[in-house]
């Protein structure tokens, strides 16, 4: 890990045992994840808390190593046991031979919709069937669960209505376990751990809360349903490649009641309700280009890595407690934008290319959704092209109309906005492109100007 990189609240693995600190280290053993909580007064000295004690102590930047990001692999699931829909003949044969408390999960081909939990339990196989009812499952109408991981995990430390508790699971053949990628990494947090605060919103995936963890504010967003909590798996990791000060940082993921993404908090909200509840009293012009600059920078740094957000919206943008803008939702956008059918999409702020049937997104396509989150931001929160319905935005956006200036807005910072929306993909800037003309900008406006 760059040391420039280490800011508090940073994670990073031991490489070695550390067990007999001196006076005001900490004790750590290879392997233990530590969180930077400051920068020590030494060189390559940082202060730090051990993820697992709580205690906390000077540790040395040579002794521990970034945690590593997990490979992009398919075949990763937070339901490595969940076989899909086999017959029950064939389940026993895959919990050959027959230890107590060996199990799967398959599809019930009686009752579609359904599912069976089959047990191994004195050399035979016990199928339950799980039926699903109002949106719960349940094997003996008294404990409902909201998915499978949920009910797993519940069987596997109470016996409740099955003969036995669940043992070990017969994984599906080419599965991994998440669980165990995740722990390997050092990405996998303790649920016992994370205090509950309020909810602070409430997501098309599920609900998003405040809480704490080892002493840190922590933002969390809780997906209970389990194909869902699969889907957004894959993208999680690619959030376990990124670090950069205009991203909204990735802590680790708790597997509980679904999928739990911890990342930090932020405490001045989206920038939409930032703005909107502020306005030109308070946010002068230079604090609206420093924001647009960070949202450029954070996109700088995904179109290096050849990553596409597909939701760029100023709702996706969130402010810290300082007062720096950064991009989240970077690492799970693509969830459900494969479809053909681009009812989901937010039609407002996607490039007329990716709308059309063969959607193609590109970081062009993000610099078009850059231009109507500059829009957002010089209208103090507006609505993109108020008044008109999403088919006529479609329609005479594909006929060449562009929105005009808000009120007030500097001519240099529309004619910015403008080439975001250049029809052909190929004449828009890159994000690197409008990162000059942007600090050009804030140059211009001079230290002095209203922030």
């Amino acid at each position: 890990m760059a040391t420039k990189n280490w800011v508090p609240g940073t994670q990073c693995v031991a490489k070695s045992d550390h067990t007999k600190p001196k006076a005001g280290e900490l004790a750590y053993r290879k392997g233990d994840i530590l969180t930077i909580v400051e920068i020590g007064t030494g060189k390559g000295l940082y202060r730090a808390r051990h993820n697992k004690t709580g205690d906390e102590g000077l540790i040395s930047a040579g002794n521990v190593r970034e945690r590593e990001a997990i490979r992009v692999d398919p075949s990763l699931s937070l339901m490595p046991w969940f076989h899909g829909k086999i017959s029950g003949p064939e389940a026993v044969n895959k919990l050959r031979p027959m230890e107590d408390g060996l199990f799967l999960v398959r599809e019930s081909i009686r009752h579609p919709g359904d599912y069976v939990l089959c047990v191994s339990f004195q050399k035979e196989v016990i199928h339950y069937r799980v039926i699903y009812k109002d949106n719960k499952l349940t094997i003996d109408s008294t404990q409902y669960f909201y998915n499978l991981i949920d009910m797993i995990e519940f069987y596997m430390k109470n016996k409740g209505a099955i003969a036995t508790t669940l043992q070990k699971p017969k994984q599906k053949e080419g599965a991994k376990s998440a669980k165990e990628e995740l722990s390997k990494a050092g990405w996998l947090l303790d649920i016992e751990k994370l205090t509950q605060g309020q909810s602070i919103g409430e997501g098309e995936f599920g609900a998003v809360y405040e809480g704490e963890y080892m002493g840190q504010k922590v933002a969390v967003k809780n997906i209970k349903c389990d194909v869902t909590a699969q889907a957004f798996l894959e993208e999680t990791t690619v959030m376990t490649k990124l670090q950069h000060p205009n991203l909204v940082r990735l802590l680790g993921v708790i597997l509980h009641n679904g999928l739990h993404i911890v990342t930090e908090f932020m405490a001045k909200g989206n920038l939409v309700n930032f703005l909107r509840t502020r306005g030109r009293s308070v946010v002068g012009t230079r604090q609206l280009l420093r924001f647009s600059l960070d949202v450029c920078e954070g996109m700088e740094y995904l179109e290096s890595k050849k990553l596409v957000h597909r939701d760029l919206a100023a709702r996706n943008i969130l402010i810290s407690s300082d007062s720096v803008a950064k991009v989240s939702d970077f690492g799970l956008a693509k969830v459900d934008t494969k479809t053909s059918d681009n009812a989901k999409l937010p039609v407002k702020w996607t490039a007329p290319e990716a709308l059309k049937k063969e959607q193609k997104f590109s970081t062009r396509s993000d610099v078009w959704s850059y231009g109507v989150l500059l829009w957002e931001t010089f209208s103090y929160g507006r609505q993109p092209y108020p008044k008109m319905s999403l088919k006529e935005v479609k329609e005479k956006v594909e006929h060449g109309y562009r929105m005009e200036a808000p009120d007030d807005c500097p001519p240099s910072v529309y004619a910015l906005m403008r080439s975001c929306w250049e029809s052909d993909p190929g004449k828009r800037p890159s994000f690197r492109k409008l990162r000059d003309k942007l600090e050009k900008e804030l140059r211009a406006c001079g230290a002095g100007a209203a922030s």
